[in-house]
């Protein structure tokens, strides 16, 4: 889908969720060749599969399918009598590209077809003073388009933080050394086994996927599965699995009970894309080529959908691209002859950019803990930049945090330990990786070595 059709989806968004009746879609869909009939029941298995839920995951799932999916979507639309969303899809995509801060959102339309801006700078056209009784000057914007000036739109400026103040015994808490594993700081994993650890090792993709075989992640795999059983998890490794396959793995998982264990564990070794999201970017691919976003992946395991893991950590680990960028670096002191070389059997998991669609249409749930609470999502690269796998050694950002987890998890706290990851990995290589993370967590995590 090219960028003017992404910019009118994303525009669109709220009120294509708030009217979209999906459900006379699905054959119109089908019949066009949109979506295959696995891909249908995932919209359909959405969140909770409302209504709303549905047309949500249609439109975003809509930007993945190609130059002609808008086209087509507004053809289904024609087809199940859905004629005003239709028009209104059209007669936008037929407009003239306009440049974004100088229109608002297209969710309400005016009569003509015309959305809310649009119908009042025609008004204003015909009558300049209609807002304030008294004559406006007038801009020129184009040829034959006018505008009163004092309606030109406002550049608004990033507002200023503002400073908070610590008071001194909250600051001394914060920064006393030797915090130890007061349970007030950190979560406890005193629970034998801790936890349940997936491991999904995605490695030989479908020939009409067009993805490569990640040669070396079954390296990547059999490490972290020794690694994570010596941190008394119970792991459990599923190899090659389609995106179907991937959620029913998943939801399998969030519906255990973990009531009398302390902590979950989801790592995917796959390849990765830019994807919509809300709140956390990326996805992951099933070895059918069909993509399953991050953002799904974590909620599944949210405070509503796993209660027995309420209040407990959740951890993810991506080792998948975030785009396809390759990351040049910039010019620092002299890297050693050893990181210079490393790259030359190394290989990304990168696949093609899908975007962000805008901003969320509904507030996010809130319950006696926040809904995404307890939750941290560690990425092997930066959004948007490739990830690097040596074919023989396995992928830099699993091999460094087996290692640091091998040395340092008897007494560092979980983000400690991945920013030794990111400093080590981004020190590696020709091209460049930078690792991150999003924590959701509440207090520090150690995880049990003994």
């Amino acid at each position: 889908m090219d960028e003017k059709d992404r910019e009118l989806l994303r525009r669109c968004r709220l009120r294509l969720v708030r009217e979209l009746q999906v459900a006379d879609l699905w054959d119109a869909l089908l019949k066009r060749g949109l979506f295959t009939p696995d891909m249908i029941e995932d919209i359909q298995q959405a969140g909770s599969g409302s209504r709303r839920d549905q047309a949500r995951q249609l439109i975003t799932d809509l930007e993945t399918r190609g130059s002609q999916a808008l086209p087509l979507f507004i053809s289904c639309l024609q087809d199940t009598g859905q004629n005003v969303l239709a028009s209104f899809l059209s007669i936008n995509r037929q407009a003239p590209k306009q440049d974004p801060a100088s229109v608002g959102p297209l969710d309400v339309l005016g009569p003509m077809g015309l959305n809310l801006n649009e119908l009042e700078i025609h008004r204003m056209q015909q009558d300049p003073s209609r807002l304030t009784g008294r004559h406006l000057p007038t801009v020129v914007l184009g040829p034959g388009e006018l505008r009163p000036a004092e309606l030109r739109p406002e550049v608004l400026k990033p507002e200023v933080p503002r400073q908070v103040n610590i008071d001194s015994e909250g600051l001394r808490d914060t920064c006393a050394p030797r915090l130890g594993r007061n349970t007030d700081l950190a979560y406890v994993l005193d629970a034998d086994p801790c936890g349940h650890c997936l491991i999904i090792n995605n490695v030989n993709f479908c020939f009409k996927s067009a993805l490569s075989s990640r040669t070396g992640s079954n390296i990547d795999c059999e490490k972290l599965q020794r690694r994570f059983r010596l941190l008394h998890f119970v792991v459990e490794v599923k190899c090659d699995l389609t995106a179907k396959d991937m959620l029913q793995v998943l939801v399998g998982l969030a519906r255990r009970d973990h009531g009398t264990l302390d902590c979950c564990v989801v790592v995917i070794l796959s390849h990765g894309c830019q994807a919509s999201h809300r709140q956390f970017p990326g996805a992951v691919y099933g070895t059918d080529g069909c993509s399953v976003s991050i953002e799904r992946i974590v909620n599944i395991f949210s405070g509503t959908g796993c209660p027995s893991l309420g209040g407990k950590p959740k951890l993810f680990f991506i080792q998948a691209c975030g785009g396809e960028q390759k990351d040049h670096g910039f010019k620092v002191a002299s890297a050693s002859p050893e990181d210079m070389a490393s790259g030359s059997n190394s290989e990304s998991d990168a696949t093609p950019f899908q975007e962000d669609p805008g901003s969320s249409d509904q507030p996010d749930a809130v319950a006696s803990l926040p809904t995404p609470s307890d939750i941290f999502v560690s990425y092997s690269t930066f959004p948007g930049f490739v990830s690097w796998r040596d074919t023989k050694s396995g992928s830099w950002y699993i091999e460094t945090l087996d290692r640091v987890l091998e040395q340092w998890a008897d007494s560092e706290d979980l983000q400690t330990l991945l920013l030794r990851v990111a400093n080590a990995v981004s020190e590696k290589g020709i091209y460049k990786q930078m690792p991150g993370y999003f924590n959701f967590l509440r207090k520090k995590l150690y995880f049990k070595t003994s």
